[in-house]
């Protein structure tokens, strides 16, 4: 019809057909043809959206077991033995990012399951093992694992810097996740924070420089909402706080660091050193509880990895949300490791969890606040945003310095 040349095309009388036409793809795909053409809605009135991954039950992972001898089959591959199979399994439950999951994209089963039958039969074994798939796997990873690499020798090396022994005032260790298509790794990364007196705001520097998404933007927020709300309900929040991702020099999103943020915040507001040997995530609301994110096994791997080439002590470990642990799913060396009481993970459900793991100091009642004993956390804070609050109302009066010194200026024989 738009074409340069014009022509005059057969129309052929119509055929008695019936037919029922079904089109597979991806959501997204789906989506924009739904918006985009007015007549793909009447045309394709049924859809079924089917989940990426289902319940991992005993039930379901007998049916699993059976799908991957079908594979097996189907592709020409040896038989598994019960120990390829278990691994195949929580290599699904991997896959899908949750413990109590399996995932049901079956392309990433069979090309794990393929390169295994390679490594059975170089080894010659009449049956893939646990052994080849677990080879299979890490292989599959190295291969994509050029980038994770070269991180964390920078880490190593000391040009990232992160410290994971020690202990340091306003320092946190955060974690995050890069993905690389199919391909996801953890990378710690320094978080600080300073305190001063000011007006009550907190300044993230990520937001300032424009290299701050809107949701990690959104956890700063929330974070300086909840300081304000437990400490300075019923003075002035005189306070002027900066938190900055240290050695970043591309964009930042999510809420998943700030807990590690507040943490650090309160580091500084009550001079107490935090561990350096251990790393945060978690997402923190305005009642100060911890709340789930995403990738987390990325995330522990990841301040394994680093721990581990300078040599684990026993003290390193990582603190993530309690509703993160049905989501996890180590790597077999990370959770050997965290067997043998060399590596830790802490679930926390609070920020005054966290800050008692981080620091060795009680937290204290948060009802207590500005009435306890100073020697806890949350005291310690308390105080000291009552000394920024009383500094500022005398700076407030004409001619008075805090400490009551009169500064007013005299001019001749006045």
């Amino acid at each position: 019809m738009y074409s340069l040349v014009s022509t005059v095309s057969l129309e052929p009388e119509p055929i008695p057909l019936q037919a029922k036409v079904v089109l597979f793809g991806d959501r997204y795909v789906y989506y924009l043809l739904q918006v985009y053409d007015p007549d793909f809605g009447k045309l394709f009135r049924v859809v079924a959206d089917f989940s990426d991954d289902f319940d991992r039950t005993e039930a379901s992972t007998e049916t699993f077991a059976r799908l991957i001898a079908a594979l097996a089959q189907r592709e020409g591959l040896m038989p598994l033995d019960a120990g390829a199979v278990a691994r195949t399994v929580d290599f699904g439950s991997r896959y899908a990012g949750d413990g109590k999951k399996i995932t049901a994209r079956l392309q990433r089963i069979t090309d794990l399951l393929t390169e295994a039958d390679h490594l059975a039969r170089a080894a010659g074994r009449a049956a893939i093992a646990a052994e080849d798939v677990d080879r299979a796997d890490a292989a599959s990873r190295d291969r994509a694992d050029r980038l994770r690499e070269r991180v964390h020798e920078e880490i190593v090396r000391g040009t990232l810097m992160i410290d994971t022994s020690g202990a340091r005032v306003g320092q946190v260790n955060g974690l995050s996740v890069l993905a690389l298509g199919d391909y996801a790794f953890g990378e710690p990364t320094r978080i600080t924070a300073t305190a001063r007196l000011g007006e009550g705001h907190v300044i993230d520097i990520q937001r300032e420089v424009e290299l701050g998404g809107a949701i990690h933007s959104k956890g700063v927020l929330i974070l300086a909402s909840f300081l304000a709300a437990r400490y300075s309900a019923n003075r002035p929040h005189s306070l002027a706080a900066s938190l900055v991702f240290e050695q970043t020099y591309s964009e930042v999103d999510g809420d998943s660091a700030s807990l590690a943020e507040l943490c650090a915040l309160l580091s500084a507001l009550a001079g107490l050193p935090v561990r350096q040997s251990l790393a945060v995530t978690g997402s923190i609301n305005q009642l100060g509880e911890v709340q789930p994110i995403g990738g987390v096994n990325e995330k522990i791997e990841g301040f394994f990895d680093v721990c581990n080439a300078r040599g684990l002590t026993g003290a390193q470990g990582v603190l993530i949300p309690a509703s993160n642990v049905d989501h996890l799913m180590l790597r077999p060396d990370v959770a050997a490791a965290a067997c043998a009481g060399r590596f830790h993970v802490y679930p926390v459900t609070t920020v005054d969890e966290a800050i008692e793991l981080l620091t060795g100091v009680a937290a204290g009642s948060p009802d207590m606040v500005g009435e306890g004993p100073q020697e806890t956390v949350n005291g310690r804070v308390a105080v000291r945003l009552r000394e920024f609050s009383s500094a500022r109302r005398s700076w407030a009066r004409p001619g008075v310095r805090p400490g009551g010194a009169d500064t007013t200026r005299r001019h001749g024989g006045d």
